[in-house]
């Protein structure tokens, strides 16, 4: 039996490459040949100095080793469909609209709406290498949002993202049986239950926490960062060019077509929105260039430990943040509605009734004695 060891390889700007070696090799059954070395597309600092290098290379090692455990695990099971980088780097998309045509009934079964809503929530880009149960669990809190998606804009409701999540999790399940991801999400990540709630978000407090905590990753900070003052989806963030930044200051906003319903949006951003996406010195291409969803986990994990928060954050948490943030500062619902890019002010309205919940708890925490009047 092999045994996978973490060996390192120097590349540029003091930095190593992290790979594991197969010792003896294996063989690979997708090259048809034996291999022995697998690169995990990771690095490290070779002498890091800076406290954030520190914190970079301790996370980063802590998957590393994880991820070597699960493949010395996956060989023992004689279960190889992790070393083709071929298949991991390949649409999940195009698995999942194969694997629900085959189960389609009629031109009207929702086996074809579920793969919609999976595309609107994450893009056409998701691979199999992105899929995590991080991910699947963000999907859930979309689809609990219920968010609608056909031209009247009517909210599903909970039956329906059970049913729509409940199809997800049996492409996972195909995925997995395939050799398509080394993980069994369909097992890890729970189905949508009746008495399940929303996903927690930030208040104004947290938030500022967070926007002044040191992260091992200035991009995916500033990408969250950018979700909670725009309000705008992972899909949207991700895909976001520097040509659809338009405006001055004091008058910035974006012209972009939303991922979700593929429509034409102009969206009012702040100056500090704008400010987080003022990386990139040639201001082309992609705005948050390399934000992967498979790569947020641990970073949110050790970004809210480190801010002392104790909350189930998600990136699309952040979009709820800004959103019920922009209500408690007086933002009437119709103008929420446009700038989260909703069809139909009833999605808007869970923000609201959210807002109205909080008052009432607010209303409920002032007690006095009245046995004397």
């Amino acid at each position: 039996m092999s045994k996978v060891t973490i060996r390192y390889r120097t590349i540029s700007n003091a930095k190593l490459s992290v790979y594991l070696d197969y010792s003896p090799p294996i063989y690979n059954p997708y090259k048809g040949k034996l291999q022995r070395k697998e690169y995990l597309k990771l690095h490290i600092f070779d002498k890091p100095v800076r406290k954030a290098d520190k914190l970079h290379n301790k996370e980063t090692m802590g998957l590393v080793e994880f991820i070597r455990a699960e493949r010395q695990i996956d060989i023992q099971n004689r279960r190889f469909g992790f070393l083709s980088d071929t298949v991991r780097d390949s649409s999940f998309i195009d698995f999942f609209m194969g694997y629900t045509a085959k189960r389609r009934k009629s031109t009207s079964d929702n086996h074809a709406m579920s793969i919609r809503y999976f595309i609107a929530f994450a893009g056409n880009d998701i691979k199999f290498g992105d899929l995590c149960d991080f991910l699947c669990e963000d999907y859930k809190s979309f689809l609990l949002g219920g968010p609608g998606i056909s031209r009247r804009g009517k909210p599903i409701s909970r039956n329906t993202a059970v049913n729509y999540f409940g199809k997800f999790r049996s492409a996972l399940s195909e995925a997995f049986a395939k050799g398509f991801i080394y993980m069994d999400l369909y097992r890890i990540v729970k189905p949508i239950k009746s008495k399940e709630t929303h996903r927690d978000r930030l208040d104004i407090e947290e938030f500022q926490r967070l926007a002044s905590t040191s992260t091992s990753s200035d991009l995916m900070k500033r990408a969250a960062l950018f979700s909670g003052l725009t309000g705008l989806r992972f899909s949207d963030v991700q895909t976001l060019t520097y040509s659809e930044i338009k405006g001055v200051k004091g008058k910035y906003y974006l012209q972009y077509i939303q991922s979700k319903t593929e429509a034409a949006e102009i969206l009012p951003i702040s100056d500090q929105a704008f400010e987080l996406t003022e990386k990139n010195e040639k201001k082309e291409g992609h705005v948050f260039k390399g934000l992967k969803y498979s790569r947020l986990k641990l970073f949110f994990a050790a970004w809210l430990s480190k801010a002392g928060i104790d909350k189930n954050i998600t990136f699309h948490s952040f979009r709820h943040t800004y959103a019920t943030l922009q209500l408690e500062h007086g933002t009437d619902v119709f103008t929420l509605s446009k700038m989260l890019g909703h069809k139909s002010l009833k999605s808007t309205q869970i923000y609201a009734n959210i807002v109205d919940r909080k008052k009432k708890e607010a209303a409920e925490r002032i007690v006095i004695d009245l046995t004397g009047l």
